[in-house]
């Protein structure tokens, strides 16, 4: 951890714990920003593929979600959800292959990503964006997501009444909501009583508690073919969620293990692109 990274940490520990000591709500209502807000922006150019790209936005609660779309008109459409802190242009090689194969496809930046408006997202609005792209641009044949995109997508087709033609790769996602709110409270040293504030703030917004944002809850919906990835040593989304969801036994789950690559590296490593690419384009 960056020594600037350190210093950050510690003053927004301090703020919310001295917070807490005159309200409870108030600091949970402070963690909750934090917590849906992206502090890091790629500043990474676009690769070439996206000049070639038709521009595409819609505005969702008053904030313009910007994206990009390649062979209108094909008879599939893939669309592709980008991570926390991420953004699509990172997807270049996923989309030059599914362009090469004949497909359509839509990436967007979600809100407060990439080129889109906006300073905070949660779940619930990344499966908000999802419909409306899919309302807007689709429908949809297919989905790749990789970390908060995967979740988003997964609690997106859970809300279909047939999602048993869609094909979906879902690479190092963010598999329990929980286990994601203990790792930002044990960064930030938070006190179990702000836990449970946070938790009824939650519920509160969306009428549900954190453990009900579960892919594994979820899959049980899911009825089309899931290619799911997750690594070893992936250091923000645990295997060990995963495993439980994999030992579910759903028949149309297809689950693979990596080793070495961690929750970055892993959508870019060759094998993955490959193996990810044949399944959306039915050659696996």
């Amino acid at each position: 951890m960056k020594l600037a990274q350190k210093i950050a940490i510690n003053y927004i520990r301090a703020k919310l714990n001295v917070l807490a000591v005159f309200s409870k709500k108030k600091a949970a209502k402070n963690a909750f920003v934090i917590f849906c807000t992206p502090y890091r922006k790629s500043k990474k150019k676009a690769p070439p593929i996206f000049d070639k790209a038709e521009k595409l936005s819609f505005v969702l609660d008053k904030l313009v979600v910007k994206g990009f779309r390649w062979n209108q008109g094909a008879d599939r459409k893939i669309l592709i959800c980008h991570g926390f802190e991420s953004t699509c242009i990172n997807f270049d090689r996923y989309i030059s292959g599914l362009i090469k194969n004949g497909l359509e496809v839509i990436a967007f930046d979600a809100p407060a990503h990439g080129k889109s408006d906006g300073k905070q997202i949660n779940l619930p609005m990344y499966v908000e964006t999802i419909r409306k792209i899919n309302e807007y641009y689709g429908p949809v044949h297919g989905f790749l997501g990789h970390s908060f995109g995967g979740s988003a997508i997964a609690h997106y087709l859970e809300t279909l009444p047939d999602n048993s033609g869609i094909s979906s790769v879902l690479i190092a996602p963010a598999t329990e909501t929980v286990s994601s709110i203990d790792t930002f409270f044990n960064v930030l040293q938070l006190g179990p009583a702000l836990r449970k504030e946070f938790d009824q703030l939650i519920f509160d917004k969306g009428g549900e508690w954190p453990s009900h944002y579960s892919i594994r809850r979820a899959m049980q919906f899911i009825k089309g073919p899931v290619l799911w990835f997750h690594d070893e040593d992936d250091e923000l989304t645990p295997l060990s969620d995963a495993i439980k969801a994999r030992d579910d036994g759903h028949p149309n789950l297809e689950f693979v293990i990596t080793t070495g690559l961690g929750h970055r590296r892993i959508y870019r490593e060759n094998k993955v692109v490959k193996q990810a690419l044949a399944f959306l384009t039915g050659q696996s």
